[in-house]
């Protein structure tokens, strides 16, 4: 029997392409893709119609216009339509193709032929619900900002990664050569994601270790200090993160930290001063930026 997928179309400010992608995911749908239209964004998102009616989805519109509002930026346009499920399957996939990112790393759908030519580490992916597909921008800051982190003696560095979706930071870093990862997600989906991509990259299971929880969950999972700290979710939330980090840290932990509008640096950075961590650097890509942390 065919299933039939709700298509929402919200076209916005690039500015908001995280808040929706977040809220998209807190909403349910199963696979989203975003790509430039001009100045503004289209982000496309799909989920089963019997899931949701006519009013869900136009309370999750009205969701969008109100977090718009907050940030003092223009309404989105939300639209929404019926397909069936062989055109939902592949629709939002073929909008999302390879990317170079930094010198060393190449993200690759999963679902395409492996490249035979490319001198670059491949990232091979497939996201599912998760966030993290290497097309957004604090992202693409975060695997830059790892390649930096581990140019030097990469063998000896333990890694949490905190809000690990699809898993695409921790497999980053052990291509880079980590020596292992400890990912958390409270959504149940992206530790199911991050496992998958971790099979589909052959990393060791022991290499990677994936479970759901916060970042309360990771001395459980590895109770020595990490020698860095990934964290790329919305500010608000890292605000509330920054306090637990020294319990997880040891004098020489690193950190980078992403999710964060330039206009929101200025609570973040109070906040790490706060808490005993200092600002190495600070990198930014049109409207986001990326923390690079170090203690103090």
């Amino acid at each position: 029997m065919t299933t039939t997928w709700w298509e929402l179309q919200i076209l916005c400010d690039p500015s908001l392409e995280e808040t929706i992608f977040w809220r998209l995911d807190d909403f349910g749908c199963r696979g989203m893709a975003g790509e430039q239209k001009g100045q503004s964004y289209l982000i496309r998102a799909y989920s089963p119609q019997v899931e949701f009616d006519h009013l869900d989805l136009a309370a999750l519109a009205l969701l969008l216009k109100q977090d718009a509002s907050i940030a003092r930026l223009p309404k989105p346009v939300v639209k929404w339509h019926l397909i069936d499920e062989e055109d939902w399957s592949s629709s939002w996939k073929s909008h999302w193709q390879p990317q170079e990112i930094g010198d060393r790393l190449l993200i690759y759908p999963a679902w395409l032929e492996v490249p035979t030519q490319s001198e670059r580490l491949l990232l091979r992916l497939d996201p599912g619900s998760a966030f993290g597909t290497g097309a957004h921008q604090t992202t693409q800051l975060c695997l830059e900002a790892l390649e930096m982190r581990l140019g030097q003696r990469p063998e000896t560095q333990v890694i949490a990664d905190i809000g690990c979706g699809s898993g695409i930071l921790s497999i980053g870093s052990l291509l880079l050569g980590a020596k292992q990862t400890f990912g958390v997600d409270t959504d149940i989906l992206a530790v199911t994601a991050s496992h998958s991509n971790r099979a589909l990259n052959n990393i060791d299971p022991e290499r990677m270790v994936v479970a759901q929880g916060s970042i309360e969950t990771l001395p459980q999972m590895y109770p020595e200090p990490f020698d860095g700290i990934v964290c790329n979710i919305l500010a608000e939330i890292i605000i509330e993160l920054i306090p637990k980090m020294s319990a997880i840290a040891k004098p020489s932990t690193w950190g980078i930290l992403s999710g964060i509008l330039i206009e929101q640096i200025q609570p973040i950075a109070d906040t790490l001063e706060q808490n005993g961590w200092a600002i190495a650097a600070l990198w930014k890509k049109d409207e986001w930026c990326c923390f690079n942390i170090r203690r103090n």
